[in-house]
């Protein structure tokens, strides 16, 4: 099993930087802001290089694990061998993941080239078309009451630790079907949050997440829904839109999507028998 490495701080993932201020009009005097921080960082399988993401630093062991799980990788905590950084990357931003003896990968499947800007992880896809399919389509449950949806952002905004002092980082939480937050986690890319909790739930062996719902800030997008059907997670909320991909998506694979959650109301765009008044 990998050992991961002691996780950065909330201070770790923010920079300060000096700016001019202005308010009403005016300049009213130098002073320091903190901004997020995005750094590259690559992730190497059994030595090769299958990507460079663009991510704010911390549980990149989550990230690179989750990372080959949406890439339909890794389905179990027993395919992994292990992870550690390079031996000879001094700035630590590169991630060996070794797999288990007998575990095969399929290089020319992976359809995330190279680089993935923080902004759109699906940027290098070769094709939309070698995703769909990949996945086992979502079974019945689970159910969730109106009530507990509409406690969600709240208490997701409660645990974003670093967004409280920048702004400007995208969370992913899993919730369960009482509301609770099981876990969040924080990035300058929507889609690498949830590569994170995706390679949270294989280290601990609790794929597929089929008790669990996904939350996102912002909107959701088709690589959203994607990568949630990849860890067998069947309800998705976000505070912002859905694309029309991600609405045909939910739809095929039999996932319930829910869009404009806040101030006390929301939009399901598919699934709605999961939904109790």
């Amino acid at each position: 099993m990998p050992t991961p490495r002691p996780q950065r701080s909330p201070s770790d993932r923010v920079r300060a930087v000096r700016i001019r201020r202005w308010a009403a009009g005016e300049d009213v005097g130098l002073g320091l802001d903190e901004v997020a921080r995005e750094e590259p960082l690559e992730i190497r399988v059994d030595t090769r290089s299958v990507a460079v993401v663009m991510r704010t630093p911390g549980h990149d062991e989550e990230l690179a694990v989750g990372f080959l799980v949406s890439e339909g990788l890794l389905q179990s905590r027993e395919q992994l061998g292990s992870v550690r950084p390079h031996p000879r990357n001094r700035a630590g931003n590169v991630l060996d993941v070794f797999l288990k003896p007998g575990t095969t990968v399929d290089y020319a499947a992976l359809t995330r080239h190279v680089f993935a800007a923080s902004s759109c992880g699906l940027c290098g896809k070769a094709s939309i078309r070698s995703l769909r399919g990949r996945f086992p389509k979502i079974a019945a449950g689970p159910e969730i009451s109106a009530s507990v949806l509409l406690g969600l952002p709240s208490r997701m905004a409660a645990a974003q630790e670093t967004f409280s002092r920048t702004g400007g980082l995208h969370a992913a939480a899993l919730f369960d079907g009482a509301g609770a937050i099981q876990a969040l986690r924080e990035d300058v890319g929507r889609h690498n949050a949830v590569d994170k909790l995706l390679g949270r739930a294989l280290l601990e062996g609790r794929l597929p997440l089929t008790g669990s719902g996904l939350l996102v800030s912002g909107r959701t997008s088709f690589e959203i829904l994607q990568k949630a059907l990849a860890g067998g997670i069947g309800l998705i909320a976000a505070v912002g839109a859905p694309s029309s991909l991600a609405v045909d998506f939910a739809r095929e694979n039999r996932q319930t999507l829910i869009g404009f959650l806040r101030d006390g109301r929301f939009n399901v765009y598919a699934g709605a028998e999961r939904i109790r008044g």
